[in-house]
This record gives C-alpha cells, structure tokens and sequence, in this order.
C-alpha cells in the first residue's frame, strides 16, 4: 500500500488544480506548472483536496501513485511559495558576481565562467561567495544548482569549489610532509 499515494493535498487559497487530458495543472500566485500523468492513476479535486487513486496493485502502479502524488505536491508548493538553492563558493580568490541575467563566476580557471539564467530559473548573488537559484519549478531548480555546483565541484583536501550551502564536506588528511617511517 502506498503510504505517500493515500495522503490528501489541501490546496492553499489562490491555488487551484485542473484535471484535462491525463494532464494535471496547477495554477497559483507564483505560476502555473503542468504535468502529464500516466492513466493507471486517477487523480480527484474535491473542493481544495486533491486525492489519487490507482487501478490496481502491481509494483509499478503503487510507484507511480506516489511518484505523481509527490510531483503534484511539490508543483502546489511551487506555486505558493516557490524553491529556493543556495550555493557556496569557497577558494582563496574566488567569487561569483551577478551581471545582468547571468552570474560571472572566477573560480580559480584562467578564465571567468558565466552562467545565464534559464527560464523559469531567477539566479542572485547576496554576497561574493554565494549563489542562491530560485524558481518554482523544484526540478528545475535543483537541476539548475546541480548545473552551477559541477562547474568547480568541492574537492575534499582544502575544500576549494562551489558547494550547497547544507552541504557538508570530508575533509581529508593530506600526505604527512616530511616523516619518516
């Protein structure tokens, strides 16, 4: 049984959810996201509760109920309050700076690296040495995040790279100048 699949989405004021196609659409003050659903699942707006139900219980149709319950969930958040990423970026000389609709990053390259915004994706830079990737779209952002971090990835003996600002970073013990065995 689906646990995530059975749970009820209450709908915020201001959002509402349209079911046409076996596309699912949420609307809301940030936005409107869509999905595609696959029709072995049945999604039902009741007032401002959406509910899914499945046509039968084989494995890949139980994942699928809690796969689009989740996607459905995370697109009303999305459009209510939105996804936010933020990114460190850590190196003796290194910084990021917003130019218009891209950030310019100097991240130890012979070469500053720019990086555009896409749409649906707002980049900014409250200080030098952080990076924070909003949307409502939480694929997206992520996705977008996952873009930028790879461009100087943290390495684990001085921590130099551009890194989540949760993330946690092992730090690793680097050869031992000068001993001998």
């Amino acid at each position: 049984m689906s646990r995530i699949g059975n749970e009820h989405i209450i709908l915020p004021a201001g959002v509402t959810v349209e079911l046409k196609d076996n596309v699912i659409t949420v609307k809301g003050p940030k936005g409107t996201l869509t999905q595609s659903y696959d029709p072995v699942i049945t999604p039902k707006v009741e007032g401002n509760v959406v509910s899914f139900t499945r046509a039968n219980d084989l494995g890949p149709t139980k994942a699928k109920h809690g796969l689009y319950r989740a996607l459905t969930a995370s697109m009303v958040k999305g459009v209510t309050e939105g996804y936010k990423k933020s990114l460190i970026v850590n190196g003796v000389g290194w910084k990021a700076a917003k130019q218009g609709n891209k950030i310019v990053l100097n991240v130890g390259f012979s070469h500053p690296v720019e990086v555009a915004e896409e749409a649906g994706i707002a980049l900014e830079c409250p200080s030098q040495n952080e990076i924070v990737v909003s949307g409502i779209d939480k694929c997206k952002v992520g996705q977008f995040a996952a873009k930028v971090r790879g461009i100087r990835e943290p390495e684990p003996y001085h921590g130099y790279g551009i890194r989540y600002s949760d993330e946690v970073i092992e730090r690793k013990v680097g050869k031992a100048a000068g001993s001998k065995g």
